[in-house]
């Protein structure tokens, strides 16, 4: 066979996967009629993978939408990931003789090199760090999901709607082909593993936010509670998988993510400006001798326990959040329940602390009214021309996630800020004024830092109004209120 663009290809499948020399032919032939029998002749072997694979659909048919490529590249991605069942058992055999590192770093290079976590995307995200009173928050511009084809957006008006999958966190979408209005899944793959009683899966977010960012998905299509069974559920994930942070975004709208309909938590490598936070000051529990905690010296509001003995955790962390649930006291806004509507719950995060567990509480109200439609504990409107979204799990801890849209703005602010002729937006106005004014000296040497110092106190700003209790007199003393009456007191002196 002459050397070729799909033989090339056929060259990785072999060397990457569990095909062998005698599936060649097999493998062309599948390729041939996936590719409308189109190859082409020449010499590949230095073209990388990826380039391999665009050179392969483009020589298939350039004409074809992002979105169209999209679905081709991963089906063809797919030749270089084992079956769902091949791929468990590898995995598990990986964790059985090396541990969980070993196995974890298969699946996560498996879903690298399949394509499947976007990486080339992924480096297009900003990023950069701001130096907050709480400790160093990192921000990011997401620049990583592709905009939309207008052809593709066209073409959706013909598409008929329908209900399968169910989500896309559904165990349904392994291997599914995706369509225009659906991403593309074909070479995606789910670690499977009982959590109690129950079938779960692991995979890897294809648009990562930080370092081996996954997802732990329930088997079952059921919406997101967060109960004393969540916190369970997150301890026997982290003796599962010790080197991995996990959490869950609240239930609830206003305060939880962006899927609800879809019992899931999120997790990785990476160590985020929250885990680092000091307490505040300690907290006593009388009948949880075994733990250890305290509030967190954090924007929002947040216990944090820490303990060997998981029952006592678990049990006290169901206690805090039945206190919660039930919790009113109109002096600082915090109202359980208005009209039938329940307003609290937790966004929990947990992660391994030496031979400890440790679990981080943060108190969630999704409450709205005539002064903040949006949210009371939610990012206020002067605020919101920078964050407007829900504040989820990895926001709560640090890490802000911020809208494409404003590497253009922030060009133009940046123009304002330098007296040279600008379209700045509207809404960036005052707050371009009142950097001006702040800032002193501006040129061409500092504008670059003094914008991202001001982003950063924007989102700095944005985490204090989405927590309950205000880190001011006021709102600690709340704080201590809350936790007195849920038979927890505070120590008089501070952590430090």
């Amino acid at each position: 066979m002459q050397a070729s663009l799909l033989g090339e290809f056929v060259n990785r499948i072999i060397a990457a996967s569990d095909y062998t020399e005698m599936d060649r032919t097999y493998l062309y032939n599948r390729l041939l009629n996936l590719l409308g029998e189109k190859d082409l002749p020449g010499d590949f072997r230095q073209t990388d993978l990826l380039t391999l694979v665009a050179k392969m659909v483009e020589n298939y048919d350039d004409r074809l939408t992002k979105q169209q490529q999209s679905l081709l590249k991963a089906q063809l991605m797919d030749f270089l990931v084992p079956a769902p069942s091949r791929l468990n058992q590898k995995f598990w055999q990986k964790y059985q003789q090396q541990g969980s590192t070993a196995a974890l770093n298969y699946f996560y290079h498996l879903s690298q090199a399949s394509d499947y976590i976007k990486v080339s995307e992924i480096k297009k995200n900003k990023y950069f760090k701001f130096n907050s009173p709480y400790g160093p928050l990192e921000i990011t511009i997401n620049l990583s999901k592709p905009e939309k084809d207008p052809r593709d957006i066209a073409r959706l008006k013909t598409v008929k709607a329908s209900g399968y999958p169910l989500c896309q966190l559904c165990f349904s979408n392994e291997g599914y082909q995706g369509r225009l209005n659906y991403p593309a899944r074909s070479n995606h793959r789910l670690i499977r593993f009982k959590l109690f009683e129950e079938t779960w899966g692991l995979q890897y977010s294809p648009y990562a936010y930080f370092n081996e960012h996954c997802i732990f998905v329930d088997q079952q299509h059921q919406p997101m509670k967060i109960e004393r069974l969540t916190f369970a559920r997150l301890l026997r994930i982290l003796d599962l998988f010790p080197t991995y942070f996990v959490g869950s975004n609240a239930d609830l709208p206003i305060v939880g993510g962006s899927i609800l309909n879809h019992e899931h938590f999120q997790g990785g490598r990476h160590v985020f400006a929250m885990d680092q936070a000091k307490l505040r000051r300690k907290v006593v529990f009388k009948d949880f001798p075994a733990v250890q905690a305290g509030i967190l010296h954090w924007p929002m509001s947040v216990i944090r326990l820490t303990s060997r003995d998981q029952e006592q955790l678990i049990e006290l962390a169901a206690k805090i959040l039945d206190g919660w649930q039930q919790y009113s006291d109109p002096t600082v806004s915090v109202l359980a329940e208005t009209d039938g509507k329940l307003h609290h719950t937790i966004t929990p995060i947990a992660r391994k602390r030496g031979a400890a567990d440790q679990l981080d509480l943060v108190l969630r109200d999704n409450r709205q009214d005539q002064q903040y439609p949006a949210g009371i504990f939610h990012p206020h409107a002067d605020v919101q021309h920078i964050k407007k979204k829900n504040i989820g799990l990895i926001e709560v801890m640090g890490l802000a996630i911020l809208p494409p849209r404003l590497v253009p703005e922030l060009t133009e602010v940046k123009r304002f800020l330098l007296d040279l002729p600008n379209q700045i937006a509207d809404q960036h106005l005052p707050w371009a004024k009142q950097i001006k004014q702040q800032a002193g000296a501006i040129n061409q040497a500092n504008v670059t830092a003094i914008l991202q110092d001001a982003v950063g106190q924007v989102f700095t700003r944005v985490l204090e109004d989405a927590g309950v209790f205000k880190n001011d007199q006021s709102g600690q003393a709340a704080f201590d209120r809350f936790i007195t009456t849920i038979g927890i007191q505070t120590e008089a002196k501070n952590a430090n």
